[in-house]
């Protein structure tokens, strides 16, 4: 059975930092950080191939920061200068193993105070 968890959510003030980690209990290959605020729908926020190309969304882009060590099988997400917009729960989505099958991770609060 697939593990994904993720970790290091919480609140922040407006301009701070908060860096969040996601690890899977086997190989993994695309990477992806999605996020869902209240009564909206869940957004892409981020990718990493397994090779390290990545791509954002322009609301996060050159703020935040997508990474992974493939020896540990984990994905981080450095967020910087955030906004109340920000505030949401993030999820990692993680295609793991040879047949290359989604996960999710179980979510994971993150609220910026103005």
């Amino acid at each position: 059975q697939v593990q994904v968890v993720e970790s290091g959510g919480g609140l922040v003030q407006a301009g701070g930092s908060l860096r969040l980690s996601c690890a899977a209990s086997g190989r993994t290959y695309d990477m992806e950080w999605y996020r869902q605020a209240p009564g909206l729908q869940r957004e892409l926020v981020a990718s990493i191939t397994r090779g390290g190309s990545t791509t954002y969304s322009d609301s996060v882009k050159g703020r935040f920061a997508i990474s992974r060590d493939n020896a540990k099988n984990t994905m981080y997400l450095q967020m910087n200068s955030l906004k109340t917009e920000d505030t949401a729960i993030y999820y990692c989505k993680m295609a793991v193993g040879v047949l290359g099958y989604a996960y999710w991770g179980q979510g994971i609060q993150v609220t910026v105070s103005s």
